[in-house]
């Protein structure tokens, strides 16, 4: 036997492992913790296994500085051991399908107390789940050992490698957000040849119900990550993502569309927006244009040639070497609209930024509906004016998804089918300026059902 006295506390005998088994056997719960662990409270931890996180945080940064020698406990599995030469480490004590397990999470104090509490809870969950956090620790990767094989890095080169094809090179930020907020910080820091359709299927968990659209664009960026690690030479499972959404299941989150607005509704909207503002004029051409939010916000000058507005490919829906450039007839509401903007313009923008950035926010009209109270969203108008087609019977279905920028037919027939239909179109565009506007006349109603 041993013997060790903490500070302010009564002398206690530790014993050496089987021994221990045996007092486990001959004492209570209570009095075999208190018994082993003198030097913290022995209040009970609560829950089976002593994983209860509400009972834990019980050492203090001042007390591991000048800590005697000997283990002592935080709670929740987590204790710290000094050694009588001065070295101290951070252990884990946790159950695993029934059965109690041990853990180092490393030295102190290059692993800090506020990290080991971390790591604690992180390692906790994964035990709970039926994973053994031995595993998970042993997958990542420390700074000194094959620096650029971790997802996190991999990913990075991924990114590099795409970014000619995003808009304004990635800039904005949209192609990364998902995956920094929701996949690096689980398993960034993993060896990439060693993650399994368990870790990706266990990261995604939490948001593939409740925010599948985010969750879909996380699993296709690991997809694409997995795959340049492969053509980088690393072995990684090409199926990855496939398995883990069989894991995952199917998506019980129904997508919804854009709240819109009914085109009954649009001129009495429309009339509303009477002041010479950014935000109502923005929204004006929003609706006359049908494009989208961010081309609007992002009009220039320089795109406008007479009464035809050409969106650059690189604003455009989709990735640049999909997009395409696309062409929209400005009706004279939409010119007159134009008109009354360009004194205001600066280096050519319609919609210039009083901020740091060159033009409007893409979410300023949005904003603006919400405090208004409507539950229409700006990217609603353009299925409010195909609903006004369709139920109008105004233009063919070629036509009419032309006007709402969609690809038609096949990609044989697109490389042949250079017309974007503009004579065609522009009619259609001046008969809904004229009924949001309220000024239909009777050769309009008249071409309506010709």
């Amino acid at each position: 036997m041993v013997p060790h006295t903490a500070p302010n506390r009564y002398p206690w005998t530790f014993f050496n492992d089987k021994k221990l088994h045996l007092c486990h056997v001959l004492l209570p719960k209570a009095s075999y913790n208190a018994f082993l662990y003198p030097s913290v409270s022995s209040k009970k931890e609560g829950t089976k296994g002593g994983t209860n996180l509400a009972t834990a945080n019980k050492l203090t940064n001042a007390f591991l500085k000048t800590a005697p020698a000997g283990k002592h406990l935080d709670g929740a599995g987590l204790f710290f051991r000094k050694r009588a030469s001065g070295s101290a480490d951070w252990f884990l004590r946790f159950r695993l399908n029934g059965d109690r397990q041990e853990m180092g999470l490393g030295g102190y104090p290059a692993l800090s107390l506020k990290e080991a509490r971390e790591l604690r809870e992180q390692y906790i969950k994964l035990a709970k789940k039926g994973i053994d956090p031995r595993t998970a620790r042993n997958r990542i990767i420390s700074d000194n050992s094959k620096p650029g094989n971790t997802f996190e890095q991999v990913m990075l080169e991924a990114f590099e490698a795409k970014r000619p094809t995003l808009k304004d090179g990635g800039k904005a930020g949209r192609w990364l957000s998902p995956i920094v907020k929701h996949v690096i910080p689980k398993i960034g820091n993993y060896e990439i040849t060693s993650l399994t359709q368990r870790d990706v299927a266990n990261c995604l968990q939490p948001i593939w119900h409740v925010h599948p659209d985010v969750a879909r664009k996380c699993i296709n960026r690991i997809n694409i990550t997995i795959r340049h690690a492969a053509a980088a030479g690393l072995d990684v499972d090409l199926g990855l993502t496939l398995k883990a959404k069989t894991l995952l299941g199917d998506q019980n989150h129904e997508e919804k569309p854009l709240p819109s607005m009914l085109y009954t509704d649009i001129p009495d909207f429309y009339q509303s927006l009477a002041d010479p503002t950014h935000t109502h004029l923005a929204l004006r051409l929003l609706i006359l244009t049908n494009s989208r939010v961010g081309p609007v916000t992002k009009i220039n000058l320089d795109q406008i040639d007479g009464d035809i507005w050409t969106i650059p490919k690189e604003i455009m829906k989709g990735e640049v070497k999909r997009a395409e450039a696309f062409s929209i007839p400005l009706s004279q509401e939409a010119l007159n609209v134009i008109d009354i903007l360009k004194p205001f313009a600066r280096d050519g923008n319609l919609f210039p930024s009083s901020g740091k950035h060159p033009v409007m926010s893409i979410n300023t009209p949005r904003q603006y509906m919400v405090r208004r109270g409507l539950s229409a969203r700006p990217g609603g108008f353009r299925a409010t004016m195909k609903t006004w087609m369709m139920e109008g019977s105004i233009g063919s279905d070629h036509i009419q998804e032309t006007i709402m920028s969609h690809k038609v037919g096949n990609s044989v027939s697109r490389r042949y089918t250079r017309t974007e239909l503009i004579e065609q179109r522009r009619p259609i565009m001046e008969l809904w300026a004229n009924f949001v506007t309220g000024t239909e006349t009777e050769n309009v109603i008249e071409f309506r059902h010709g």
